[in-house]
């Protein structure tokens, strides 16, 4: 009960689990592995190698990315989204997870059950994200963090450090006149500073 749409690549040793859907142009590398009932939106990319370079001398050296993709039950995956293999262990997606159209998963991640990202978010390499969690679009999460269960980051949220704690979370500025925010951002950088 898998349905293939036209242009898709299914790579060596990669699986596809019963009464998956899988729409046209979308590419699964080798040894990536997909659950059941899961629906991938038209180009998507499962198990390209990830952003991985040391530096040698003036110039960059590739790193190869030996681990794979797992992907569990249930999910769906939108069009032209990317989830990199992993560096050495592999890139999981858990059971009932969600993601938009237009995301970036880096090498390494670990998104929990029933987590649901909106579209054009960014997660860096090693970084795990627990159950249920909410992430709105354009979200950018930095590497090697941990989300805990039961978050929810607002649009626009840009994560810097671990969240250990359930709640809502947002670091977004709304536009405002440029005057004006040049004016609030002179005030942010004053504050703590003793006598103001």
């Amino acid at each position: 009960d898998v349905i293939i749409g036209s242009g898709v690549h299914i790579g060596d040793s990669a699986s596809v689990g019963a009464g998956t859907v899988v729409e046209h142009n979308t590419v699964i590398m080798d040894r990536c592995q997909l659950g059941m009932r899961c629906f991938l939106s038209p180009g998507v990319v499962i198990g390209s190698s990830g952003f991985g370079y040391a530096p040698a001398g003036e110039s960059w050296q590739r790193i190869e990315q030996l681990g794979s993709v797992l992907i569990g039950d249930d999910v769906d995956i939108g069009a032209n989204t990317t989830i990199d293999r992993g560096a050495l262990d592999n890139t999981v997606i858990e059971n009932g997870v969600k993601l938009d159209n237009l995301i970036q998963v880096a090498h390494n991640v670990r998104i929990g059950e029933h987590t649901a990202i909106a579209g054009c978010s960014g997660i860096a390499g090693s970084t795990v994200i627990g159950k249920r969690c909410k992430i709105g679009g354009r979200a950018a999460i930095l590497g090697h963090l941990s989300i805990c269960d039961d978050v929810t980051l607002l649009v626009n949220s840009l994560v810097t450090c671990s969240i250990t704690s359930p709640g809502e979370y947002a670091s977004m500025i709304p536009v405002q006149p440029s005057g004006q925010w040049r004016k609030n951002l002179a005030i942010l950088r004053r504050l703590g500073r003793p006598g103001e």
